[in-house]
């Protein structure tokens, strides 16, 4: 979806980072980080959470506006059941601890992915969190739980179906720009850049649609061991790169 069409956002130009609105991170190494220095893997989750909230609050010093952050995905329901349980519990821990402040600072807290299926406290924890982060602007932090991207686009396909047979919509009329209007991420803009913690070179299922041009940076540092300086060095890296979209760049070879 065009940026410029959804009141919901707005670029920010202004900012330490100018052209760079959107960062999405693939919080990856947890578990890892845990087990090198033989702690249970929800210790590594703790701390994952920790890392988490260093970033939300330098990202916005550093002028941007869109924080997304790969939390839970739809294929980590095969872990053991304690750890699932784990992963519920420090989300409901930081939406406890945090809610009220990120409400004051004018975070716009969403969370995206699959509703059906969480537990009912967690829903619940969700639904009071969007709603009352829901008239802010300053910063949006959005966090994919229970998310797939390959999930997403085919509810945002069956959407489009009902939507075609009961009329509303024209096959004919489907574009790229009403897929986007269908995705979990409507109100959005694409990200600029994706990181991944951990060393390992994979999407593994995030954002697949709003990535295709996003810059990428696959980072050795573990989530837990993630920090300011971090977050800088790929913004850096970022802004060494050429976007082009698939054009040619005038002085080009």
């Amino acid at each position: 979806m065009s940026p410029v069409s959804n009141p919901d956002v707005t670029r920010a130009g202004s900012g330490q980072t100018p052209g760079l609105d959107h960062i999405a991170i693939i919080m990856d190494g947890n578990g890892r980080w845990a087990k090198a220095r033989g702690l249970p893997r929800a210790a590594g989750h703790e701390r994952g959470v920790e890392a988490l909230r260093r970033t939300v609050e330098a990202a916005g010093e550093l002028g941007i506006r869109y924080l997304t952050v790969f939390s839970f995905s739809t294929e980590n329901w095969r872990r053991p059941a304690a750890e699932v349980n784990a992963l519920f519990g420090l989300l409901k821990s930081y939406v406890h601890r945090d809610l009220s402040r990120l409400k004051q600072e004018g975070v716009r807290i969403r969370v995206i992915g699959q509703r059906t299926g969480l537990p009912d406290d967690v829903a619940a924890l969700v639904e009071k969190a969007e709603q009352e982060t829901a008239l802010n602007n300053e910063f949006f932090l959005t966090i994919a739980f229970n998310y797939g991207g390959r999930e997403e686009i085919a509810r945002a396909a069956r959407r489009m179906a009902e939507a075609v047979q009961a009329g509303t919509l024209s096959a004919d009329a489907i574009t790229e720009e009403t897929v986007g209007r269908y995705l979990d991420t409507a109100s959005l803009p694409d990200p600029d850049l994706l990181i991944r913690t951990s060393g390992e070179y994979r999407l593994s299922n995030f954002l697949l649609w709003q990535s295709a041009y996003s810059e990428l940076i696959f980072a050795d540092v573990l989530w837990p061991d993630f920090d300011r300086s971090c977050l800088e060095s790929a913004i850096a890296m970022y802004h060494e790169r050429e976007r082009r979209f698939g054009a040619v760049l005038p002085g080009a070879c």
